[in-house]
């Protein structure tokens, strides 16, 4: 069995490409991902450790098949799991919302039991709000991607943001 398991949702198809960079930087024999669209409440059951990701759409709107999936997420039992997020967002034309939905994904894990992992400096990116941010502003509940203004910076974040993921998960 897999020790981690990586739920995404997409319309685009950004966020699974990032999914699959993590998947390729951890190991495929690690790591066993998952479309949220497809995944049920009991597949999180399988995993100690849990990595998610979303894009945040508009203003501040979660991905179309978290938003399906959303009530059963709010039951999932995070208990003595460690998790840590990745959200995509735009920092310039969304700049009030950026990863928002990342941070509500953030919340309710931390809510339902689970041990974070994962924070991200904000330094280098240009935002006005977002869920996002730990209280002190200094860094994103997750890895922060924005394929819209810095895609040239997505290899080397998804790079940095695994080893320290695979540091802090013990992998």
């Amino acid at each position: 069995m897999s020790q981690v398991g990586l739920f995404y949702g997409t319309d685009t198809g950004n966020t699974e490409r990032v999914a699959d960079m993590i998947k390729d930087k951890i190991g495929s024999d690690i790591v066993e991902v998952h479309d949220i669209a497809t995944a049920s409440a009991d597949d999180f059951a399988k995993y100690d450790k849990i990595i998610l990701g979303q894009p945040t759409w508009y203003y501040g709107e979660l991905q179309s098949s978290w938003d399906d999936f959303w009530d059963e997420f709010k039951e999932v039992d995070f208990t003595d799991k460690t998790f840590a997020c990745f959200g995509l967002g735009d920092q310039a034309d969304y700049a009030e919302y950026f990863l928002d939905a990342m941070g509500m994904m953030h919340d309710i894990a931390l809510e339902n039991g689970g041990i974070p992992a994962g924070y991200w400096s904000t330094d280098g990116y240009e935002f006005d709000e977002s869920k996002a941010v730990t209280e002190d502003g200094e860094f994103f509940v997750g890895l922060a991607i924005d394929e819209d203004q810095q895609p040239e910076m997505t290899a080397e974040r998804v790079d940095q943001w695994v080893d320290q993921v695979k540091e802090e998960m013990s992998l």
